[in-house]
């Protein structure tokens, strides 16, 4: 049984901070407005670096830290990577850097994918980066041994790109997914992790994919939801987490378009938040 700290109302009143190398935040960001409605959350859109999956480790390090940096000028209370390569690559160098904050992370889904599979094979749709960290290899095994699930992998690459540029339905996108699930779910998966936090934004087209390609159900992992659970109980442990009848506030930073990410924040949540741009060197 986890302990919870004596509630600080003041300490509380801090917000978090949500980020991702674009619009992948915004699908965490959804799962923890839902739970935690309460909370002010600032949102960071690195989109002026997009994508990170295939930039070497060190600059993934780079900007991670020093978009910490920047979230901590906004006093926040704790960090969420919002970002599958970012936490593979630099959340380790972002807990030493900071050891007294919270800071919560994504994983690629593989422990649900492995539980939900009933043919023993699971698919793992991620960026070349992820798939090729060393946290990802190691957690993969792990589990496979633990588990006697064989996990498929598929690098997505262009993906995080189509999304960013709102592509969520477009031809060329359709394409690219079948290319990329059609060999897993042929190769005996029944469930598909979505081991990047842009990928639930077409999920409605793997969805589709699945029902036409496979004979059994396909169960489909976005770990936002198990990111939002894990910030409320370390919320909680500390004594940070805000109960108040009202909303908690909604504010967006990107280093990309301003327009872009209001855009989407429209389309893809039906929100409206004040957005600012920043210079990359605000963050650097």
């Amino acid at each position: 049984m986890s302990f919870s700290a004596t509630p600080d109302p003041v300490a509380a009143e801090a917000p978090i901070g949500i980020f991702d190398s674009g619009v992948g935040a915004l699908s965490v960001l959804r799962h923890i407005q839902a739970r935690l409605p309460s909370e002010h959350l600032l949102c960071f859109a690195d989109s002026g670096y997009a994508p990170y999956g295939g930039k070497p480790d060190a600059e993934i390090v780079e900007r991670t830290l020093a978009i910490a940096a920047f979230l901590l000028t906004k006093k926040v209370k704790a960090i969420v990577v919002a970002c599958n390569t970012a936490t593979a690559a630099a959340i380790d160098a972002l807990r030493q850097q900071y050891p007294d904050l919270i800071v919560v992370g994504v994983e690629p889904g593989l422990k649900p994918a492995a539980v939900f599979s009933k043919s023993g094979k699971a698919g793992v749709l991620a960026t070349a980066s992820t798939l090729a960290s060393h946290r990802f290899i190691a957690l993969r095994d792990q589990i496979a041994e633990t588990t006697g699930v064989t996990f498929l992998t598929q690098a997505c690459v262009g993906l995080v790109e189509q999304i960013e540029k709102g592509e969520l339905s477009s031809p060329e996108t359709a394409a690219m997914l079948e290319r990329y699930v059609t060999p897993l779910l042929r190769g005996g998966a029944d469930t598909l992790a979505l081991g990047c936090t842009h990928y639930p934004f077409v999920q409605p087209l793997i969805e589709a994919i699945a029902e036409r390609e496979s004979a059994v159900p396909v169960t489909i992992i976005d770990t936002g939801e198990a990111v939002s659970r894990q910030l409320e109980r370390l919320l909680q442990q500390r004594g940070l987490q805000r109960f108040e009848n009202m909303p908690g506030s909604l504010q967006a930073f990107t280093t990309g378009s301003q327009s872009a990410l209001e855009h989407a924040f429209a389309k893809l949540l039906d929100l409206h938040p004040e957005v600012t741009a920043l210079k990359a060197e605000a963050a650097a």
